[in-house]
């Protein structure tokens, strides 16, 4: 953009720094005169992440602008230089997007946000450079080259002239459209992409190269290129960097005050980690902390080329899936062996209950790996969860620790578990490691250590002896049914299993439709390669199911299509414990309690340390208004999986559907002492105040709850009720009003929750008879939800549970 030096205000006697504008840049009086007043409306932005000018003008034919002098260095000097803490990449993201946000409330856009342009002073505090300049230079390069396409004009370098870098442009800006704020919005969304994964989201060899991945290919998930990313911190990232503007961030200042949240939640996270008393038992539920350091990208990831992080899972499932599946089965095997052997060798004082399988590490020196460490673990604590008097630690709790250096005693302590199983992966060419250790925490001596060194087409052999050797050393110490459950992962189809982990790794992206649609496709895909895989039939109705209960798809379509996988897979294995939860809430669904609860109870028994199975069964009971059981299952739930405050704040809806309202509050308030930000708990604590009767707590939370994850229909509902039972019963019938025309599905069980706030009667039980004519879900709830407590005595809803099937 020109040449600074650092010169001297001798009348303010005062550093600055004096830019000398291009000679092309300013010829042009009619531009020169826009730039100018573009530059003085930057000038009077009073912000402190946004660099100061102080003066703009010219001498003796040079235009020059004055600013505020930084002494520190830009943000490619530091990246390039050394990386980024995630402390350090949220703080000055944070200070980046205050800047926008200040500079677009004066209606000003910057248009070329990239490092080169944020300065970071030697204590941390960052500055904008450079407003209203990207501007000008599009315009002087339009003169130097008006025959060229505007998205390469845009991003093509000339001496003298820079145009902007094709890498942080939003695709608007890449196609010649009009920009505006939110321009800026998803090029800091590349910034923040690229302090995270060392590297940029869209990559080519030439610039057309990066156009076409910026205009055509989704940015690969971050935790390809670092073992561990907070959820939230991806979700940021992926809004940040939606390519169509009206899905984007809106403003500058949204993002902004995400990042706070999840800077503020990562801090509170560890200040709890390092405050609370190891032998406390609240410990017992709270979160790992996030790592706040993020290795840097190695060499081979940054060669990678630019495609979607589902493209990464299957090339190299393609490249390894035979290795994959065998190997797997073999660690298992061998991993079942050395517990069961240890638990029970009479030469041991004392059995090894409990365990947590901890993720495997990747050193491997390639990310595109982290799949295959990650399905290793998971597939130990499905294949462990199957032996029924050990207990094994849940997915969610384990993978906190991903990427993390760990204490092992700590680990132990937090988990509640006596025994902790480690492992590495690391594959060459042709050759694949796996390596796992089993270690008893109470002398850290090593119980257990096995390695398997062999080419990736030797698999077949290394799992045939592997499992010959398992078989002879506990032949006396597995029932018949446990050993065919270990070894039933070996004989799957590679090709087919290629599909299913594909699935998983949809489904553990989060639930929205968009993920659960390619998870049903595919398992579908799954189940084409191998009809006889009744796995993938198990999760597939389990994802019909969601897809329905989270209205992503009309019930009608998805239910019978659940109930269908769920019938074939247990057809194809009744021994499988996915394919009974599946049927169970297939049956609940369709209020069949007694069904629901073999199977739920079935399930159980074949993976007893399941805690999503526990939670399932709690829920049922819970509705079936058997209250102390429901507690013990949901409580049970919460050992298995201590740091998964989804089943924390289960616990603390059971309890105040158990009329326990107080303990439902101080059961709530822990959790969302760990997780300020945990919109459930917000939910469920407004829930509990409404039926204690403060509404006016209620509100408070379900307004918070509201801010955190939009509103939805079920949240205006109990907002709605709060407000009636408040005296604000014009607010209550205005949502009402809206709910009743919108052409959005709504409960008419829920709907029934305002008109009986409201005092109609009459109206609330029509919608519940319309609600039951419907086979509306939420009459789950009709003999156990306490905003139903003014019908009870009405002949009309006693009838309604009778025809349900509830108990009165």
């Amino acid at each position: 953009m020109g040449q600074v030096y650092l010169a001297y205000d001798s009348r303010l006697r005062r550093q600055v720094a004096v830019k000398l504008m291009p000679k092309e840049f300013t010829e042009n009086k009619i531009r020169l005169s826009r730039f100018e007043r573009e530059a003085y409306a930057a000038s009077s932005l009073n912000h402190p992440n946004i660099l100061t000018i102080y003066e703009i003008g010219q001498q003796d034919g040079h235009h020059f602008i004055a600013t505020e002098y930084v002494e520190g260095e830009s943000l490619r000097q530091r990246i390039t230089r050394r990386h980024t803490e995630l402390k350090e990449t949220l703080a000055i993201v944070i200070q980046v997007a205050d800047a926008l946000a200040a500079a677009h409330e004066a209606g000003i856009v910057h248009r070329d946000i990239k490092p080169e342009n944020v300065m970071v002073r030697r204590d941390g505090y960052v500055k904008v450079l450079d407003f209203g300049l990207a501007k000008l230079a599009n315009e002087a390069a339009a003169d130097v080259e008006a025959e060229a396409p505007t998205m390469t004009r845009v991003v093509k370098t000339e001496p003298g002239v820079v145009m902007g870098t094709a890498n942080y442009m939003s695709p608007e800006q890449a196609r010649g459209k009009d920009v505006d704020s939110r321009t800026d919005v998803w090029s800091l969304g590349v910034v923040l992409y690229e302090l995270v994964a060392g590297r940029l989201p869209f990559e080519g060899e030439t610039t057309s190269d990066v156009i076409a991945t910026i205009l055509h290919r989704e940015p690969p998930s971050l935790l390809l290129y670092r073992s561990y990313v907070p959820a939230e911190l991806e979700r940021i990232a992926e809004k940040s960097l939606t390519k169509t503007r009206e899905e984007r961030y809106q403003l500058a200042k949204d993002l902004s005050v995400d990042l706070k949240r999840l800077k503020q939640r990562l801090e509170v996270e560890a200040e709890l980690e390092r405050s609370v008393s190891p032998d406390t038992e609240s410990k017992r539920i709270l979160p790992a902390t996030a790592s706040n350091t993020l290795a840097p990208a190695t060499a081979e990831a940054n060669a990678i080329g630019t495609v979607s992080s589902a493209e990464y899972v299957v090339r190299e499932i393609k490249r390894h899936k035979l290795g994959t599946g065998l190997v797997l089965g073999a660690l298992i095997l061998a991993a079942v062996a050395a517990l069961i052997y240890y638990r029970y060798s009479s030469g041991r004082p004392a059995a090894i209950t409990s365990v947590a399988v901890l993720p495997f590490t990747n050193q491997s020196g390639d990310p595109n790996m982290d799949y295959l460490s990650d399905g290793i673990t998971e597939s130990l604590i499905n294949s462990l969860s199957q032996l029924g008097s050990l207990k094994v630690i849940s997915r969610a709790s384990a993978f906190k620790y991903k990427g993390k250096e760990i204490d092992p005693q700590e680990v132990a302590q937090a988990l509640g578990v006596q025994a902790i199983v480690t492992g590495r992966v690391i594959q060459r060419g042709d050759q694949l490691q796996i390596g796992a250790e089993l270690v008893n925490v109470s002398d850290k001596t090593q119980l257990w250590g096995e390695q398997f060194n062999r080419k990736v087409t030797d698999t077949v052999t290394v799992q045939m002896e592997i499992s010959q050797q398992i078989a002879e050393r506990l032949r006396l110490r597995l029932t018949n049914a446990e050993q065919r459950q270990i070894v039933k992962d070996v004989k799957v189809n590679p090709a087919a299993y290629e599909q299913l982990l594909k699935g998983r790794f949809y489904r553990q992206k989060g639930i929205t439709a968009e993920n659960l649609r390619k998870a049903i496709e595919c398992f579908n895909q799954s189940i084409a390669i191998d009809d006889k895989y009744a796995l993938a039939y198990a999760l597939l109705a389990e994802a019909y199911t969601q897809m329905a209960g989270n209205s992503f798809l009309d019930p009608k379509e998805a239910k019978p299509k659940a109930e269908a996988a769920a019938k074939k897979a247990l057809e194809l294995d009744e021994g499988l414990a996915e394919a009974h939860y599946a049927s169970a809430q297939n049956k609940f669904d369709g209020w069949d309690w007694a069904g629901a609860e073999q199977s739920f109870k079935r399930s159980i028994e074949l993976s007893p340390s399941w805690a999503r199975a526990h939670s399932g069964y709690s829920f049922f009971l819970s509705m079936m208004g058997r209250h102390d059981q429901a507690i013990s299952e949901i409580k049970r739930a919460v050992e298995l999986d201590p740091l998964n405050l989804s089943w924390s704040s289960n616990l603390g809806y059971f309890l105040c559907f158990a009329r326990q309202y107080h303990e439902a509050v101080e059961q709530l308030k822990k959790v969302l002492e760990i997780d300020r930000n945990n919109a459930n708990a917000h939910v469920f604590l407004g829930y509990t105040y409404n039926s204690m009767g403060k509404y006016n707590e209620a509100i408070a939370e379900y307004e918070e709850a509201n801010k955190l994850r939009g509103e939805t229909t079920g949240g205006q509902i109990y907002l709605g009720y709060a407000l009636a039972k408040a005296g604000r019963r014009s607010e209550a019938e205005t949502i009402l009003k809206r709910l009743e025309t919108t052409k959005e599905y709504v409960s008419p069980a829920e709907l029934a929750f305002v008109y009986i706030a409201l005092g109609q009667k009459e109206q609330a039980l029509s919608a519940l008879e319309r609600s039951y004519a419907v086979h509306d879900l939420q009459m789950q709830y009709l003999a156990v939800d306490p905003h139903y407590d003014e019908l009870r005595a009405e002949p009309r809803f006693k009838e309604l549970i009778r025809k349900v099937g509830l108990p009165q």
